[in-house]
């Protein structure tokens, strides 16, 4: 079932995908140098436009990611505390006698 789920939902995105693709086919130029003085600037990147921004969504995923990742950091530290607590009285808890 989860694999024909995959099969419906993935197949149309990379439908969407290549249509997208092949009608952004054209060239263009990315230029980093905001100081440029003539038409040749110091440092840019020339690809086919569906390739930047496919990597431009791919790289912001990610930076999103390690934000998340980051700010979500003390909730970890605070499960990984509570389930050393919980193991703690477990441990001592087992080596308790039981009372009649």
């Amino acid at each position: 079932m989860l694999k024909v789920a995959k099969f419906i939902i993935l197949t149309p995105v990379a439908v969407l995908l290549l249509v997208f693709a092949f009608a952004n086919r054209q060239v263009v130029s990315i230029s980093f140098d905001p100081f440029v003085s003539d038409d040749i600037p110091a440092f840019a990147i020339t690809a086919p436009l569906f390739l930047i921004l496919l990597l431009t969504l791919i790289v912001g995923a990610m930076v999103g990611g390690a934000a998340v990742w980051l700010s979500q950091g003390r909730f970890r530290r605070a499960a990984r505390q509570s389930r050393a607590e919980v193991d703690r009285l477990r441990a001592r808890d087992a080596n308790v006698p039981a009372v009649r």
